[in-house]
């Protein structure tokens, strides 16, 4: 699972700078960086108030987090025929036009 990137990537996508998002979710850049990095593991408290500034369920964000090693290996080739259909789903869901 690689929950730090997704983060990071989400941030991205909704135009945020690390100051702003950082800001937003009462922390402080350098904690960001660290969770955004993979380096600090937040609480899903804090992962509920980053959730509610990425307008994004703390289930989708988990399900975008994951990658190939979290699935079982006789299952990995339906993830991927599935993962693209589902996360241009849940972006046009979730996602500000």
């Amino acid at each position: 699972m690689n929950l730090g990137d997704t983060i990071k990537q989400e941030r991205k996508k909704r135009g945020y700078s690390q100051f702003q998002f950082a800001g937003m979710c009462h922390i402080s850049i350098t904690y960001l960086s660290l969770i955004e990095t993979n380096k600090k593991e937040p609480a899903v408290s804090l992962l509920k108030v980053i959730c509610d500034n990425l307008n994004l369920p703390l289930p989708i964000l988990f399900f975008l987090s994951l990658d190939t090693q979290d699935i079982p290996s006789e299952k990995v080739h339906i993830y991927n025929i599935l993962k693209p259909s589902l996360e241009n789903t849940i972006s046009n869901l979730f996602l500000d036009d």
